[in-house]
C-alpha cells in the first residue's frame, strides 16, 4: 500500500518546523516583506487576527477597561528610568537618530536632522504610558485606572518566524493603576484568567496557568503570570503575560494620588498583553498534514458554498440554490456569533476549489451539484474530521449547521487536551528528566519530550544548568502547586512541582 498523500510537504513528523512555514504559506495567511523579520498578514490571517481582537475587546470592556492610543516612539530618556526594565529590553530596541531625509551631491539619500535625542520605536509601553499616567492620577477618586491598546511593537527579532517572532508585531497591552497592592494583585489574576477563558473557550487551545520564575519575569515586574499550551511538536508555547508591576514604575514615572487619609502614596500598577503570537499557537495546536484548521470561533468564515458547474446550462440554477442556502445559514448563529458564510462560485476546477478550503482550514465546506439538487443533498466535509465528505439531506444540515459548530468548536479543544494530557509526565528524579528530553537517536530532529512536573527547590542554578544541558526552561509554576516534595536536583525541601519544557 503507498504512502498516503498529503496536502503539505513536509509533514509534522517529517520536518515540524518546515510543515509549519508551509501551513502558514498553503493557508495564505502571511508572507515575509523585503524588511527583514517583518512580515505582511493577508486577508485570511488578518481576518483571524479581527476575531481575536474583536473577542478579547468585548471581554476586557466587561471588566471594565476603556481603550486608548499611545506614541510608537518613546524618548530615550523615559526607558532609563526604570534600571531592570531598559536591561531586558535594551538589545531588541530600534532606535530613531534623524528626522529626516536629504540628497548628497550624487543624488543619495542620506539621514539628516540628528535628534537631541534618540526615539525607541515601543517595544513595550510602561514608561511612555507611566508618563501619562502621572499627569491623569491626582486623587483615590481617579483609580482604578483600566486602559488597553490595540497597537503594534517593534523588537529587533535576530531569528524571525512568521507569527512566533517578528521584528514588528500586533497585539493589546493593558496597562492600570490601583490603590493597593492587593487590588493591583486581583487584576494581574483577573486579566490572566481572562487569557485562559480566551485560549481555551475560543481558540480551542488548552492552557496551564502559571507564575513565572524571577529569572522569566518581565523586565521590572514584582510578578509576573502566564498560559503556557502545548504545541503539537511538544514544545511550550507562552500565550500570554500579566504582570504585577508594584510601585516600580510608578516611582520611576512619578504616579502619585492623594489617599482618602490625605497622604499623597505612589499608585500600584500592571499591565498584560497577548499578540499575534496566538495565531502560531492556534497553527501549531490543530493544523494537520492538510493544512491550516481553526475553531469555528476563530474562523473569519465558518462556512464555504462550492458550486459544482460541469455545464454551462445548469450553472445558473446550482448558483441560485447556493445562493439561497448561504442566505438561510447567514440567519443563524451559535456560541460565536453569526454565521459567517461565503459562496465560492471562482472559475477553477471543483477539486483544486476544495483544497483550496481545506488548507485555509475553513470549518465547513458544502458542495452542491445538478444531482444534488435533483435529490435535495448536499456535499459536506467537516474540517475537524479531516478531508474526507458525506452526503447529507439539505434542510436537515442546514438546521444541524450551528449544532456542527459547537461540535467541531469542542472536538478541538477536546483532542487538544488529551494530547497534552497524554505528553505530561510527572518525574521523580534528575536521571529520569534527562531521559525524558533526551532523544535515544541524536542525530534525527524527531520530537522528543513533552511536559515534565518535577520538584524543584527553586535554586536559579538549576534552571540555569537545565537550560545549558537539554534547552529545557521551567514554563510556570501551576496556580495547584501540588504537595511539599523533595527537589529532584538538591535533596532539599520542594514548595510544588513546576512545569519543565523545551519552548517557543
Amino acid at each position: 500500500m503507498g504512502k498516503p498523500r498529503n496536502a503539505i510537504s513536509p509533514t509534522r513528523k517529517e520536518d515540524y518546523p518546515e510543515w509549519y512555514q508551509q501551513v502558514v504559506k498553503a493557508a495564505d495567511l502571511a508572507e515575509n516583506t523585503p524588511v527583514r523579520g517583518c512580515m505582511v498578514i493577508k486577508p485570511w490571517g488578518y481576518g483571524i487576527w479581527e476575531n481575536i481582537r474583536d473577542s478579547l475587546d468585548s471581554m476586557f470592556k466587561e471588566t471594565g477597561h476603556k481603550n486608548a492610543y499611545f506614541p510608537l516612539f518613546i524618548p530615550k530618556s523615559f526607558l532609563q528610568r526604570e534600571a531592570e526594565h531598559i536591561d531586558g529590553f535594551a538589545k531588541e530596541c530600534a532606535v530613531v537618530t534623524h528626522s529626516r531625509l536629504e540628497a548628497d551631491a550624487d543624488g543619495i539619500l542620506q539621514p539628516a536632522g540628528e535628534l537631541d535625542e534618540p526615539l525607541i520605536v515601543r517595544p513595550t509601553s510602561e514608561t511612555i504610558i507611566g508618563e501619562l499616567f502621572a499627569r491623569w492620577v491626582q486623587s483615590y477618586r481617579d483609580l482604578p485606572l483600566l486602559i488597553n491598546q490595540w497597537a503594534n511593537v517593534v523588537r529587533w527579532e535576530m531569528r524571525p518566524r512568521l507569527f512566533l517572532r517578528t521584528a514588528e508585531f500586533l497585539w493589546q497591552e493593558g496597562h492600570t493603576v490601583h490603590s493597593s497592592a492587593e487590588e493591583a494583585m486581583e487584576e494581574t489574576r483577573l486579566m490572566l484568567r481572562t487569557y485562559a477563558d480566551f485560549a481555551e473557550n475560543w481558540l480551542a487551545m488548552p492552557v496551564i496557568c502559571g507564575e513565572k520564575t524571577e529569572s522569566e519575569r518581565f523586565p521590572g515586574a514584582e510578578c509576573t503570570l502566564c498560559i503556557e499550551a502545548m504545541m503539537q511538536d511538544r514544545k511550550a508555547l507562552q500565550a500570554g503575560t500579566s504582570h504585577f508591576l508594584g510601585q516600580n514604575f510608578s516611582k520611576a514615572c512619578g504616579i502619585k494620588f492623594q489617599s482618602v487619609l490625605g497622604k499623597e502614596e505612589f499608585g500600584w500598577t500592571t499591565s498584560w498583553g497577548v499578540s499575534t503570537r496566538l495565531i502560531g499557537g492556534m497553527i501549531m495546536t490543530h493544523a494537520d498534514d492538510d493544512g491550516l484548521v481553526v475553531p469555528p470561533k476563530m474562523a473569519p468564515t465558518h462556512v464555504v458554498i462550492l458550486p459544482v458547474t460541469p455545464k454551462e446550462e445548469t450553472r445558473a440554477q446550482v448558483i441560485e440554490a447556493c445562493e439561497e442556502i448561504a442566505k438561510e445559514l447567514r440567519a443563524l448563529s451559535f456560541s460565536g456569533g453569526s454565521l459567517r458564510v461565503d459562496v465560492d462560485d471562482r472559475d477553477l476546477r471543483g477539486g483544486e476549489k476544495y483544497w483550496s478550503w481545506v488548507k485555509k482550514g475553513i470549518p465547513l465546506t458544502i458542495e452542491i451539484g445538478p444531482r444534488d439538487l435533483e435529490k435535495g443533498t448536499v456535499f459536506v466535509g467537516r474540517r475537524d474530521q479531516g478531508a474526507q465528505r458525506e452526503g447529507m439531506e439539505r434542510q436537515s444540515f442546514v438546521e444541524q449547521v450551528p449544532n456542527i459548530l459547537e461540535e467541531v468548536q469542542a472536538n478541538l479543544f477536546a483532542r487538544a487536551l488529551a494530547f497534552r494530557e497524554e505528553n505530561t509526565v510527572t518525574v521523580d528524579s534528575k536521571e529520569d528528566l534527562y531521559a525524558y528530553f533526551t532523544p535515544e537517536n541524536k542525530s534525527k530532529p524527531e520530537i522528543h519530550g513533552g511536559f515534565a512536573l518535577a520538584h524543584w527547590d527553586r535554586d536559579p542554578q538549576w534552571e540555569e544548568q537545565l537550560k545549558n544541558d537539554l534547552k529545557v526552561t521551567v514554563r510556570c509554576i501551576p496556580e495547584e502547586t501540588g504537595k511539599f516534595g523533595t527537589c529532584i536536583f538538591s535533596g532539599n525541601r520542594s514548595p510544588g512541582r513546576v512545569v519543565l519544557a523545551k519552548s517557543y
